[in-house]
């Protein structure tokens, strides 16, 4: 789940030609492929193996990201149950194309840090934003430092930074030299250097022969490939960082909780959770209320080419350890997208709304389907159980436009903006979370039983 954010909206212009548009389902299929991506890993492995090297893993830690200070208490834990070189780089919030909005992204970081935190038997102080000055104390305190001290002290100052703690700062440097500002700069622009030249923008990254590891929760991915190149130093021991179950739906709700859910149909993301989010309302009693938004680069978020291999590379990646079968793609985005969105209202006066945008998501991802052409946009309605002669009737109906922005602008007020996105209203109709990816639909239905245990 890569953090991004921009306060674009509109439609914009985003419809390649279809040989582009063939031409880049073709390289996203090959990313998506297990295949390649076992080869891949095969020869990385051989390499390392005939030149001796250790399994070295780097990381890319930003003190004020509420998903670093997350990871880094890992890093310990990491050293001592796996036979890895760690390299610890520090690096800054990243910004431009990637990142339009880092002061937003690093709010949201905090606010699900916090809730996710106690899953994994971490701790987070519950502070929207770390103290500034305290930043800045912990960056000298870490720049220059070998990775075995980063790995120990990075959690302290962290700690004591966003809890706003002169007192715990202190603790955390007694006896140390402070780097000065020239070392810290020197050290952050290694640490963006490194990262952009293996090829990613964000912090909390692991990176390990040549894949990208996302912070606590993409950590379980790293170390089940870890385990098993033989690197885990106790056979028996379990992961550090298993993503957290979902709970069965021991109690069931009257319709009393609402849970506003925010997909966007040319999202692998959303293609991978969209099915088991419809399940989990329907196993829980809650009223799901569905709210498509239009793809990030049809509303002007930008999308550099970083950004986008490393989001498919990463959704193959989780939609393979669910046991999915992923990676028939054949991108949707512009017109495929706007023509189902034309249909969609039609569709849910039918009561088969839902069902639309299913099986758009399986035709587009499972199925390979081009659902550009008629035949392909054609099947995807009649696998939903509607008339392909009625919905004809209707692709060239506007009221799609507003519908989709205006849950655009409800997701935006909610301080999100990536797809899946949730929003769990309590019983008053309060806000009771509001978080986004994939990643979290366990969380989602972890409140939501402890939302019912409560009434």
């Amino acid at each position: 789940m890569g953090k991004n954010f921009s306060d674009q909206g509109g439609f914009s212009s985003s419809n390649p030609s279809p040989l582009v548009r063939w031409a880049v389902s073709k390289v996203m299929r090959r990313i998506a492929s297990a295949e390649v991506i076992d080869g891949r890993r095969a020869k990385v492995e051989k390499a390392r193996r005939k030149a001796g090297r250790a399994h070295v893993v780097e990381y890319f830690h930003q003190v004020d990201d509420g998903y670093s200070q997350l990871a880094a208490q890992f890093l310990v834990p990491l050293l001592e149950r796996y036979d890895i070189e760690l390299v610890c780089h520090l690096v800054p919030a990243a910004s431009g194309a990637n990142v339009p909005e880092p002061e937003r992204l690093a709010r949201l970081s905090s606010y699900d840090a916090l809730r996710i935190a106690p899953y994994y038997g971490l701790r987070f102080p519950s502070q929207d934003v770390a103290e500034s000055e305290l930043v800045h104390v912990a960056l000298s305190a870490l720049a220059g430092i070998d990775s075995t001290d980063f790995a120990q002290l990075a959690p302290q100052v962290g700690e004591a930074a966003w809890e706003g703690s002169k007192e715990a700062m202190q603790t955390a440097t007694a006896g140390r030299q402070l780097a000065d500002a020239e070392t810290v700069r020197r050290a952050l622009e290694a640490g963006a250097a490194r990262r952009e030249k293996l090829g990613h923008y964000s912090s909390a990254m692991f990176h390990y022969g040549g894949e990208w590891y996302w912070s606590v929760d993409r950590l379980h991915h790293l170390e089940q490939r870890l385990a098993d190149l033989g690197a885990k130093k106790l056979a028996d021991a379990n992961l550090l960082a298993p993503r957290p179950t979902m709970p069965p739906p021991e109690r069931r709700d009257d319709g009393s909780l609402v849970l506003e859910f925010f997909p966007s149909i040319r999202s692998p993301y959303t293609a991978i959770a969209f099915d088991q989010t419809v399940e989990l309302a329907k196993s829980t009693g809650v009223e799901l209320r569905m709210r498509p938004v239009l793809p990030m680069v049809m509303r002007g978020v930008p999308a550099t080419r970083a950004k986008g291999v490393y989001i498919f590379s990463d959704s193959a990646r989780e939609a393979r350890a669910s046991g999915l079968d992923w990676g028939r793609f054949y991108d949707p985005i512009g017109k495929p997208v706007e023509r189902c969105y034309a249909i969609y209202p039609w569709a849910v006066e039918q009561g088969r709304g839902t069902e639309l945008l299913s099986a758009f998501m399986r035709a587009a991802f499972f199925e390979g389907v081009n659902t550009n052409a008629e035949s392909g946009l054609r099947h995807v309605v009649e696998s939903a159980g509607l008339d392909w002669s009625e919905a004809q009737t209707h692709l060239a109906d506007g009221e799609w436009e507003d519908i989709i922005e205006a849950n655009r602008q409800a997701m935006y007020e909610l301080g999100l903006w990536g797809v899946p996105s949730y929003h769990l209203m309590d019983a008053d109709g309060e806000t009771a979370l509001a978080v986004w990816g994939q990643d979290r639909l366990w969380l989602v239905a972890r409140e939501i039983q402890r939302l019912l245990g409560r009434m």
